[in-house]
């Protein structure tokens, strides 16, 4: 089962290698791993994407809690969070099939940030699903190239 796990951690040199240390040294997997400052500088924010049953959640969550940087280690339960993905597709479609990508675009309230006689780069944000879908969709019409960001993730209400 697929767990996003919501991680506050001390801003300093090498904790990154060591929360990712500790998943590599217990045959964990980070299917996606998402750092970023918070609005204290000494502070920064991971949204971590894993597999597992709740029994090896749990031993996650515990073994983040030892680690000396980390602050919080939280299992985000569906519904408890909002996540969001960016998504960058490159795309060189046929010159009869660039209407049909501009469609799909706007369709999935997409963006084009660059364009080149024989390509889009598009910028795309939104739930797994939706990028999905788009990529299905644009995989006929000349997809070149996906870059994902995977999820973020901020907790509902207060």
């Amino acid at each position: 089962m697929r767990h996003t796990i919501s991680v506050l951690v001390r801003n300093e040199f090498g904790v990154l290698s060591r929360v990712s240390g500790m998943f590599s040294g217990r045959g964990y997997n980070i299917d996606s791993l998402n750092v970023a400052p918070t609005l204290d500088p000494k502070v920064s924010h991971m949204t971590i994407v894993t597999h597992g049953d709740d029994d090896t959640i749990e031993q996650i969550t515990k073994q983040l809690h030892k680690l000396i940087d980390v602050i919080t280690a939280k299992d985000f339960a569906a519904g408890e969070f909002v996540g969001r993905e960016l998504a960058m597709l490159k795309v060189a479609p046929s010159p009869d099939a660039r209407a049909e990508v501009l469609r799909i675009v706007e369709i999935f309230r997409g963006k084009i940030v660059d364009v080149s006689p024989k390509s889009f780069v598009i910028e795309v944000t939104g739930g797994q699903d939706k990028i999905d879908a788009m990529t299905r969709l644009l995989e006929p019409l000349g997809l070149q190239q996906v870059v994902r960001t995977g999820p973020l993730a901020v907790a509902r209400g207060l």
